[in-house]
């Protein structure tokens, strides 16, 4: 034991609990505005089918067609590798779980659309179509073949469609309630928000509803879709999805990303339309910034290259799409939207490909930082946090197992989340 240190101080304790009083206020307002991630599952994509096409069977009608497109254009592992370029040691691993995922829960998260994809119909037959969709999704949520998200998406805000986007958002949230209730998973889309205002027209919609059916107030919550450019930058130039989000007063749970309405919007050219664009990288930075830290989660978009046609097409198809999915996941982009069962293996070739060759790596550092063992990298709380975030999303999706994790870092599920908490300072404390 060396000799004790002489601890002097010259201010006076009422001095910090003078400055501690002064920043209250600015206190409560990050703990509003800033909550954290809210620590669960984030879908890897959301499929939307629409209202029209939605059926029974939709979901295990995806997989069995997705795995038929692998069954005809790459029937085994080596010559999916050949097509994406997979390292030799990812192959069978990545092959072997996509097969599995498509058997197992080929989608992830599904919004039967009733804007784009769907049209305008007379209301008999959108109101037919929305109360069927109810239906639907209470059928396979009680009989256990539901996605484990699953939604609509209704029309948007604007004058000319606005009564009946909310009209069918009535029949369908209360064909639900009628069927039993509202399921964990429900999730609601609203397309093309140009204003703050729309999301606050949205917020007064779903608390009218909760109210009319005596349900806890904040119950329901929504994704904002950024359609436009006046979503991103507002006529005083401030970011107008940053007001969004505030605007959602706490039911905001995405932001994302329409490829192809906000590419035109912008004048974009269709050949150059896509999620790599600069116009869209700028978008989705926006976003990203915007929702940092709020507990409101950023999704990419799509492609509209189908993998469909002779094996050298789809072959390309694939390679694009799985490129567009790799690039995003690089830009912390976890989500996306997928528009053709094709879309699917490589969707999750990608995902799987991404949290396996990086998680040896991952579960290292992390077991070090937990451990306080040195190593050559120095990593701190936000990291760690970051880690562990990696280690979840890859075992929610499937792509890693828990044992394998477990192997590596020694440390549990409950332990993965106590670094990756939501709430500011979670980890901090978890970490002394």
């Amino acid at each position: 034991m060396g000799q004790q240190e002489k601890v002097a101080t010259s201010l006076a304790g009422a001095v910090g609990e003078e400055i501690s009083a002064s920043l209250a206020p600015v206190d409560a307002e990050l703990e509003r505005r800033y909550p954290g991630d809210p620590g669960t599952r984030q879908p890897v994509h959301t499929v939307y089918v629409p209202g029209d096409v939605f059926a029974a069977d939709t979901i295990r009608s995806w997989g069995d067609k997705a795995l038929a497109a692998l069954d005809e254009n790459a029937p085994d592992a080596a010559s999916f590798a050949t097509v994406l370029g997979l390292a030799d040691d990812l192959a069978e691993p990545v092959y072997t779980r996509v097969r599995a995922k498509l058997e197992r829960e080929p989608i992830e998260d599904l919004r039967v659309d009733f804007e784009d994809g769907y049209g305008n119909r007379t209301d008999a037959e959108e109101d037919e179509a929305a109360a069927r969709a109810a239906r639907l999704v209470a059928e396979a949520y009680e009989q256990g073949t539901a996605a484990p998200y699953m939604g609509i998406r209704m029309k948007c805000m604007e004058a000319p469609v606005r009564a009946r986007g909310i009209r069918t958002l009535d029949v369908f949230l209360s064909g639900l309630m009628e069927a039993g209730g509202l399921p964990d998973g429900l999730v609601l889309t609203l397309p093309k928000v140009t204003y703050p205002e729309q999301v606050t027209a949205m917020v007064r919609l779903l608390e009218a509803f909760e109210k009319a059916r005596g349900l806890t107030p904040g119950r329901i919550g929504f994704e904002i879709q950024i359609e436009t450019s006046q979503s991103i930058l507002a006529a005083d130039g401030t970011a107008t999805v940053a007001r969004m989000i505030q605007a959602a007063e706490g039911r905001a749970t995405g932001l994302h990303y329409g490829t192809f309405d906000y590419s035109a919007c912008l004048g974009v050219s269709a050949a150059h339309q896509s999620s790599d664009h600069p116009a869209a990288d700028h978008a989705k930075a926006v976003m990203q910034i915007a929702a940092a830290g709020t507990g409101v989660r950023v999704s990419d978009g799509s492609t509209n290259v189908l993998p469909v046609g002779p094996t050298a097409q789809v072959h390309d198809a694939w390679r694009l799409h799985y490129g567009l999915t790799r690039r995003a996941l690089a830009r912390a982009y976890y989500q996306g939207w997928d528009m053709h069962p094709g879309h699917i293996p490589t969707r999750y070739a990608a995902v799987f490909a991404f949290y396996r060759e990086g998680f040896e790596q991952a579960a290292a550092r992390l077991a070090r930082y937990a451990n306080r063992t040195g190593g050559d990298v120095m990593d701190e709380p936000a990291t760690a946090k970051a880690l562990s975030g990696y280690l979840l999303r890859g075992l929610d999706c499937g792509a890693l197992d828990i044992g394998e994790v477990a192997r590596l870092t020694g440390l549990t599920r409950a332990d993965l989340e106590g670094f990756s908490g939501p709430r500011r300072g979670d980890l901090t404390a978890s970490a002394q």
